[in-house]
């Protein structure tokens, strides 16, 4: 019943709750003994109150305390007898008993604030009175029998102003105790809270300081714009002001409760007018106080709700705003560091190149120097696989495809590896040449370069052939190896992340385990699946099932025979490059592997230089890098393709290590024609200066050139 001691005491401190026990029996006596009645007994409900704010020792303190006043008002008062005990005894009881009940049924915390708890306080409140007044009256007819219709007003009269006490004192105390939670609940400020009580106490005063009409109804406006409109402190506050106004009223012969006609009572001549209409009052104060306590519950509660969403909204809010900026920032860290190590990676895997293709170099220099461009690869392929796992699903962006082409591009670096091991790496299309087919150029690149690199790597003698040809459901993929296959148990788990076919630190191949996951990952954003069938030592077809719409057929320009990079392309002059990039390192790489495919290259380091050079002489193709001092590759393209006539229409390719899809993008957008992402190769540079000279680089975007 009382208080845990561990729990933090509220309300009034126990010295308080005995003086405002000793002047709830001061104002019952005076207005007994100036009245013959009283309108609303407070004694009880500050009992209940005391037992639910305070731990056990102060709590029984306070019941002993207030049990001797109520005995020693009861000898003034003139108590005969057994009535002397029975009186206060019946206080202490009902006090006693509706907070065990509370304790036990409307929650530890006592939260009178909820609607239902307050229900429930009102149920039990009601039934604690009933048994007690059952039992008292019971004794009180043994020892001084009366007619039953007088017991049975007594027992109602008491039941009611008790009722009234005890919701009036209980739940205002715990309101007033706990006020803190309705800090910022209420929508009214100062000046409204002073208009509103002072508009009830006028209305009240009107109502019940005049005796000519029954104006009771009057009463329930202002009262009830209390409730809807400020805390349940401050309704407690104005219900008190009202009984209080409404009781002196009434004690005093004033006020609507007097008009009322009183009917014949058998046996009850004995009791007072005054007592009799006291019961008409005492249940308009109840009316009232059980309309507005839950009315005031359920507005507070439907703030406090409403506040806990506002903050749970800008919560959500904050998180999705910290969410994005974790995005963006994941963002830029993967971008960083796809360009930070593809930057090296350039320079280790073009000047390997070089050395390999050195005339006059000794074999093993030359199988050294594959065995480095190998290495750079692998570790490209590593690094490109953890920023892609990294990433994430982005949206697909469909855009007519000739699958033939993207799958040329997937098999580009795989292509010197295969060279190296002696192995055929060809792409066997089935398609019709004109056919094009709605897909994701880079997912499906992405989905078929891990299918062939790893076809390669496993393959060690014969052929790698990537297969296209249409199918029930769309498209099928096969690529096709003639390599060492894969054990049955181990193709159950072939496309988890970090999966290996041979784990073992035995194995002959080395990897991450990421490819295949994220060929399987790409396959479904496309709609599709991938299927394997492999046998030991006879090899394996990986077969990608994509569900892909075909477009209408592309027009094909009549064939031309194309003329080798290093062939002159207007009167007997070589092609024309513009290398921009601010590392000397790439430059180098670029100048020499251009110069070794006859072209003729023309350095610079940043955009400001690209731009001057640019308006000053044409070029057959300008490999621009992205990030770079002064002016970056992006501004420099928009200013080139800002010069007048062939100045801004000369071919431009980003030739950067910034190589994420909204890289691409971003190029294409400031009106490149293509991007070529470092480690550059001489196989990537030539068919980029052959796509130049024949015209096969798409268009420039008339945005950017605009």
């Amino acid at each position: 019943m009382f208080r845990h001691e561990a729990g933090l005491e509220a309300g009034p401190p126990p010295w308080a709750y005995v003086l405002l026990f000793a002047l709830s029996q001061l104002i019952g006596f005076w207005s007994v003994n100036t009245f013959g009645a009283v309108t609303v007994w407070l004694s009880n409900g500050i009992l209940a109150a005391a037992l639910l704010q305070l731990h056990r020792r102060p709590a029984v303190m306070v019941m002993t305390a207030c049990y001797t006043l109520n005995l020693f008002w009861n000898i003034i008062r003139g108590d005969p007898g057994i009535f002397l005990w029975l009186n206060a005894t019946m206080n202490l009881g009902e006090a006693v008993l509706v907070a065990l009940l509370a304790r036990r049924f409307c929650g530890a915390a006592l939260d009178m604030r909820r609607p239902q708890r307050l229900f429930r306080f009102t149920l039990i409140a009601a039934l604690g009175i009933a048994i007690i007044a059952a039992a008292g009256f019971s004794i009180a007819a043994l020892v001084r029998p009366a007619p039953l219709s007088v017991w049975l007003f007594k027992f109602q009269n008491f039941c009611v102003v008790e009722l009234v006490g005890l919701l009036l004192v209980t739940p205002v105390l715990l309101f007033f105790a706990r006020s803190h939670r309705f800090r910022g609940l209420t929508r009214a400020g100062p000046v409204e809270k002073i208009a509103l009580l002072a508009l009830m106490t006028g209305v009240t005063a009107l109502v019940f300081w005049q005796e000519s009409s029954p104006l009771l109804f009057l009463v329930f406006p202002p009262i009830l714009i209390i409730a809807l409109r400020l805390s349940p402190t401050m309704t407690a506050t104005a219900l008190i002001i009202l009984a209080t106004v409404s009781g002196v009223a009434t004690l005093t012969g004033h006020g609507p409760i007097q008009l009322a006609r009183l009917g014949e009572l058998g046996g009850a001549e004995g009791i007072p007018p005054m007592l009799r209409r006291l019961g008409l009052y005492n249940l308009f104060l109840l009316t009232v106080i059980v309309t507005v306590l839950p009315l005031c519950t359920v507005m507070s509660e439907r703030r406090r709700l409403e506040a806990r969403l506002r903050a749970r909204t800008l919560a959500a809010q904050e998180a999705r705003r910290r969410a994005e900026d974790a995005g963006a920032a994941r963002a830029r860290f993967l971008a960083m560091m796809s360009h930070e190590m593809r930057t090296p990676l350039n320079g280790v895997a073009g000047f390997a190149d070089l050395l390999a293709a050195r005339e006059g170099l000794d074999p093993d220099a030359v199988r050294q120097a594959r065995k480095i461009r190998e290495s750079s690869d692998g570790l490209l392929m590593l690094v490109e696989d953890i920023l892609d796992f990294a990433r994430g699903d982005d949206a697909v962006a469909p855009e007519p495809l000739d699958l033939a082409s993207v799958a040329r591009e997937a098999a580009t670096p795989s292509r010197m590896a295969a060279e190296a091991h002696g192995v055929e790496l060809r792409i066997d299309s089935r398609l019709p040449e004109a056919a094009r087919f709605s897909a994701d150029r880079r997912a499906l690149r992405q989905a078929l370069h891990p299918l062939i690199a790893n076809a390669v790597k496993f393959t060690a003698k014969g052929s790698v052939v990537v297969r296209l040809d249409r199918a029930a459901d769309g498209v099928a993929i096969r690529v096709i190896d003639t390599g060492s296959g894969i054990p049955a148990a181990a193709l159950p788990g072939l496309f988890e992340v970090f999966s290996q076919g041979d784990a073992s630190i035995r194995r002959n191949h080395s990897g991450a385990g990421l490819g295949l996951a994220l060929a399987a990952r790409h396959a479904r954003r496309l709609g599709g699946r991938i299927e394997v069938e492999s046998q030991l030592d006879e090899g394996s077809v990986f077969t990608l099932h994509l569900p892909l719409v075909r477009l209408p057929d592309a027009e094909i320009a009549p064939a031309v025979e194309e003329a080798p990079a290093h062939e002159t392309v207007d009167e007997g002059r070589p092609p024309r490059v513009l290398v921009v990039d601010d590392h000397p390192v790439n430059r180098e790489v670029a100048r020499i592997m251009l110069e070794a495919l006859g072209c003729e290259v023309v350095e610079v380091c940043d955009g400001v230089d690209a731009v001057e050079v640019a308006s000053s002489a044409i070029f057959d193709l300008v490999l621009m890098d992205v990030r770079m001092p002064r002016m970056d590759g992006l501004e420099a393209t928009r200013c080139i393709r800002a010069l007048p006539g062939d100045f801004g229409a000369q071919a431009i390719i980003a030739m950067t290590a910034d190589a994420m899809p909204e890289d691409v993008a971003n190029c294409l957008a400031a009106g490149m024609n293509a991007h070529m992402a470092k480690p550059i190769s001489q196989v990537g540079l030539h068919e980029a200066v052959s796509r130049a000279l024949s015209g096969e680089l798409p268009p420039a975007q008339v945005a950017a050139a605009a």
